[in-house]
């Protein structure tokens, strides 16, 4: 009975990880979420709440990241400087009301461009891409402008690393120097010893509210994916998304 129940527990852990340095960073902000922490050869993972790291999600924003691919992909715009003229609707986020670039748009998480992108990008070519892609559930509805804010698309914790471990690897159906483009405006902190390249996400349109912080660290020896998703209370939470990413990090010495 007991080297059964030890047998069980191994199975147990092996199937569910769960890092205990981590989770007391979660446990202490009291906060509901998961994190998936992976090397880039997949064969080390860091994770907290691996049921959690499962559960599909509006991907929000962190769409962001193929669908700059697929924008450049159609022609839509063809480099990070071309200037995207604004509509001249007033928006509830400052940094939205005027021009925007490529770049300016995705940091800014900036809605109405990459509406304006999927307006013309159509919901059967959007079908093509994500089935192409493997990209989450693929179920993108019937609104074109939205799908990524409201469903039923949907994508986990996991299913973020495994996309962002293919687009390090450029394993992506994708020119290189769209890859390369959209690894450049990815980047949120750079400094001597590391370069983060990330984007968030908030799925303010629907209850409960989720919010995303995923992308990738490449230090002076390895590079490490993340995915953080976390149940958003109220805004305050927001920053945790990038605050626990960074304390993961630093915790399992990924940076200092």
């Amino acid at each position: 009975m007991i080297r059964f129940f030890l047998i069980m527990f191994t199975l147990t852990i092996t199937v569910y990880p769960e890092d205990m340095e981590i989770s007391k960073l979660f446990l202490e902000k009291g906060i509901t979420g998961t994190i998936v922490i992976s090397s880039l050869d997949g064969k080390t993972d860091y994770v907290y709440n691996d049921t959690f790291s499962q559960m599909r999600i509006l991907p929000a924003s962190t769409f962001k990241i193929p669908n700059t691919l697929i924008a450049l992909e159609e022609g839509l715009i063809r480099s990070d400087s071309e200037v995207i003229k604004w509509d001249g609707i007033q928006r509830e986020f400052p940094e939205w009301n005027k021009d925007q670039t490529l770049k300016t748009a995705f940091q800014y998480s900036c809605v109405w461009v990459y509406q304006l992108f999927a307006q013309k990008i159509g919901t059967e070519k959007y079908r093509h891409y994500v089935n192409t892609l493997d990209y989450g559930n693929k179920q993108i509805g019937n609104n074109v402008t939205t799908f990524w804010l409201e469903g039923p698309f949907g994508i986990s914790a996991r299913e973020q690393v495994s996309f962002l471990r293919k687009l390090i690897l450029e394993r992506l159906p994708f020119p290189k120097n769209n890859i390369n483009l959209l690894k450049k405006i990815m980047i949120m902190e750079e400094n001597a010893d590391y370069i983060i390249r990330a984007k968030t996400g908030w799925t303010a349109r629907v209850t409960p509210q989720y919010g995303w912080y995923v992308g990738y660290v490449e230090n002076r020896k390895s590079t490490w994916i993340f995915a953080a998703n976390l149940k958003i209370r109220n805004q305050q939470d927001l920053a945790l998304r990038k605050d626990l990413t960074f304390a993961a990090l630093k915790v399992k010495k990924i940076i200092q």
